[in-house]
């Protein structure tokens, strides 16, 4: 079904443009919808998980601007979130001795815990998202996924000349 049907739209888009990116916003919201569900069955959001899992995917600490770099959304309020983590202990802060106006972010034992059992029911999910597109689907996918990203950054470095 495509997205006039799905959204039972009376009339057709006004460009090929508009249905591509309603498309991406139809999609983002179905995907994010999910994958909230499953977080939160976890008590997690998906940017506290995203968090988590950048910690437990680190081999140091790290700061909230490189944990800003690695969000899949962004997000203005990495602080907040690290606050929120730190208080459910899933992960704990320490101030640089050198530097006192930086702080490093770890994941606890706790908060890794919580990643592991997450992340066999997350496969799970994404394996069941996809089931209908075979290998080669997911390569043009990724492709045009790649194409697209890299024509938004250069509308963005555009709008912002």
């Amino acid at each position: 079904m495509n997205l006039q049907q799905e959204l039972n739209r009376p009339v057709p888009f006004r460009s090929q443009d508009q249905e591509v990116l309603l498309n991406f916003l139809r999609i983002g919201d179905q995907l994010d919808n999910r994958m909230s569900r499953l977080f939160r069955e976890h008590g997690l959001t998906l940017s506290r998980f995203n968090i988590l899992r950048s910690l437990a995917l680190a081999s140091r600490p790290l700061t909230c601007g490189e944990i800003g770099q690695q969000m899949i959304q962004v997000v203005p309020a990495v602080t907040s979130l690290v606050d929120h983590l730190c208080t459910q202990e899933l992960a704990e802060r320490k101030r640089c001795t050198e530097d006192r106006r930086v702080v490093h972010v770890s994941i606890t034992e706790k908060g890794r815990k919580l990643v592991e059992q997450t992340m066999e029911p997350l496969y799970e999910l994404e394996d069941r998202m996809l089931k209908q597109l075979n290998d080669a689907d997911k390569e043009q996918l990724l492709q045009l996924l790649n194409r697209t990203r890299e024509s938004i950054a250069q509308c963005d470095d555009a709008c912002q000349s």
